[in-house]
């Protein structure tokens, strides 16, 4: 049973389509990737999630199980699922955190807000997910200000924050990009670790497709605001049949190799887009029909699905 469906999301800023009739499921407990290039819209999707596009022109739906279409809700609604239903880990926890106030101050609020426990309560709670991400002497870290701790330990009070109440769906937006390596993967770990200890579901907003296939289950490629190919992670990336997906597959380090084949020009701006399928302005593959016409998703096996008039 899905936990999350999306159904033909569409974004619109100015003049400019941000995204363009999207749809993607998300399982109960399912790992799923958003990959692509900066400007596709992955970032989107999970900040329209949560509903935190401000004045944006959504349409579509997106329905969380047991709450209706999110996109359909009033405010004080939303209010009662962030946190509890839905929880977002963002890109850079220096900035998401208040310099004003002790990361314990900021987690306690999250603990008491979302399930209403007193201080003392609350407090146990805090030491509790301090521990569980792994952060040494807790009590003493609850005191400190953001600035006084590490980029990555900053982020695994971020983790903490979103993990307070036991959400149904996490949402990271590119968790690790402002850490170094070896902590990128602790933290990826770390939230795997948690989520799936939690039974929750996971969308990870990522650049990187060798670390969507070690830490994901499913995977959708998204270029300029379209979804051009979707399905288990095996199937995509051992067989991918969009020309895109091939070609950020060629962009992936691998031992033994010592070239590295980047897709060739440059995402067009949005009012240059072409009326078909937006990625024919860099495809080596494009047809007079995919200048025309936008590709549907098509089913090649399984769940694995993919938008191309020329497949490879």
């Amino acid at each position: 049973m899905n936990l999350l469906s999306i159904d033909a999301l569409t974004v619109d800023r100015g003049t400019a389509r941000i995204l363009d009739r999207v749809s993607l499921d998300v399982a109960r407990g399912e790992t799923v990737a958003l990959v692509g290039e900066s400007g596709a819209g992955k970032s989107t999707i999970a900040t329209a999630i949560m509903r935190l596009l401000g004045d944006a022109r959504i349409s579509g739906s997106i329905a969380l199980a047991d709450a209706g279409d999110l996109l359909a809700l009033r405010e004080p609604d939303m209010v009662r699922l962030r946190g509890r239903r839905l929880s977002m880990i963002f890109q850079d926890a220096g900035a998401a955190l208040n310099p004003a106030y002790t990361v314990g101050a900021q987690l306690v609020s999250a603990v008491r807000r979302n399930l209403g426990l007193g201080k003392r309560d609350a407090h146990a709670r805090a030491v509790e997910l301090m521990t569980q991400v792994g952060i040494n002497d807790p009590e003493a870290r609850l005191s400190a200000y953001p600035h006084q701790l590490s980029g990555g330990m900053q982020q695994r009070v971020m983790v903490a924050i979103a993990l307070a109440a036991d959400p149904d769906l996490l949402l990271a937006d590119e968790p690790t990009s402002a850490l170094d390596v070896t902590i990128q993967a602790q933290i990826v770990r770390l939230i795997l670790a948690q989520t799936r200890a939690r039974g929750a579901a996971c969308i990870f907003v990522l650049h990187d497709l060798a670390l969507a296939s070690q830490a994901c289950d499913s995977v959708v490629v998204l270029y300029a605001g379209q979804v051009v190919e979707s399905g288990p992670v095996r199937d995509v990336l051992d067989n991918a049949r969009h020309p895109y997906t091939r070609q950020l597959k060629s962009c992936v380090l691998e031992i033994g190799r010592d070239d590295l084949v980047a897709p060739e020009g440059t995402v067009p701006s949005h009012e240059d887009m072409p009326a078909g399928c937006r990625f024919a302005t860099r495809c080596p593959r494009a047809q007079d029909r995919c200048w025309a016409d936008a590709p549907p998703l098509e089913t090649a096996r399984g769940s694995h699905r993919f938008a191309c008039w020329n497949p490879e």
